[in-house]
């Protein structure tokens, strides 16, 4: 599959994984949208995208781009902030993850992040990064999936076989937005009667990976970013992932802006939300990894 966003090198996550696209281990939806506007509809083989900074700091990020687990919104959620990251002198791997669906059942996004971390760290050496200085941002469904790699895997889930199965699949730290950890699982739900999400695999996913009541002990550095008027994801989730941080001994920078839209990304810098960035960037550079 040749070059796609723009990135340095590529790999496929599952060499042996079937492919449902010819010779295209996805399908882009708006393939003549500029680059930080394109979005994916349909994953047959998880891909990791590297982007390189030209002035390495010897740390990485496993980026998750949002888009409620039907389509990822890669431009704006994952390589406009890899290329963000990399300007911060962060190695920034861009996952295109497959989606829960009747095909892949509802734990593929969750395997594909956490074989995607761990081959990041087992090549850490390759990029002059430390392995413990492996983190992952996520936005949106992707600060769900981030979560997720802080949280028990489910016992009634059978992991699929991986060479990398030795390696820490815990992130060095963890920056999460505007996520839906838990308010979309039955008897949790914020708004009231929710329907439950479609496809069922989704909703199934949801159920099952509650990060906030199974965060694994110790949890990494957490920054966690949030808007009150979010109309999609209710703020809530942000408190329910910070108290669980704080429970198990975690330290968590908490920021929740007045207003701004859900998906703000690096985008509306018009907003105070646009300064998070900026506190991301500090918080970083605090970090002792």
């Amino acid at each position: 599959m040749k070059t796609s966003f723009g990135e340095d090198f590529s790999w496929t996550l599952w060499p042996d994984s079937p492919g449902a696209h010819g010779d295209r281990d996805f399908l882009v939806e708006n393939a003549d949208a500029p680059v930080n506007d394109l979005e994916v509809s349909s994953v047959s083989r998880p891909r990791c995208f590297a982007f390189v900074p030209r002035n390495p700091k010897g740390r990485a990020v496993l980026v998750l781009a949002g888009g409620g687990y039907t389509k990822l919104v890669i431009g704006k959620e994952g390589v406009e902030i890899a290329r963000w990251l990399a300007g911060l002198g962060l190695h920034a791997f861009v996952l295109v993850h497959r989606f829960p669906n009747a095909q892949f059942g509802p734990q593929a996004p969750v395997d594909d992040a956490i074989e995607a971390l761990r081959q990041i760290r087992a090549r850490a050496a390759e990029w002059g990064v430390s392995p413990r200085a492996v983190g992952v941002l996520g936005l949106s469904s992707g600060g769900h999936l981030a979560s997720c790699l802080l949280a028990h895997y489910p016992e009634h889930w059978t992991p699929p076989p991986s060479p990398h199965a030795a390696v820490d699949a815990k992130p060095g730290f963890v920056i999460v937005g505007y996520a839906p950890i838990s308010s979309n699982a039955s008897g949790r739900t914020v708004v009231p009667n929710k329907p439950p999400l479609l496809p069922p695999e989704k909703q199934a996913l949801y159920e099952a990976m509650q990060p906030d009541v199974q965060l694994l002990d110790a949890p990494p550095p957490a920054f966690i970013v949030y808007a009150a008027t979010d109309a999609v994801v209710p703020v809530e989730n942000a408190w329910r992932l910070h108290r669980a941080l704080l429970a198990k001994g975690g330290s968590a920078e908490l920021h929740i802006f007045a207003e701004a839209p859900h998906g703000f990304a690096l985008r509306e810098k018009s907003l105070p939300v646009g300064a998070w960035p900026t506190l991301c960037e500090a918080w970083l550079a605090r970090l002792s990894l």
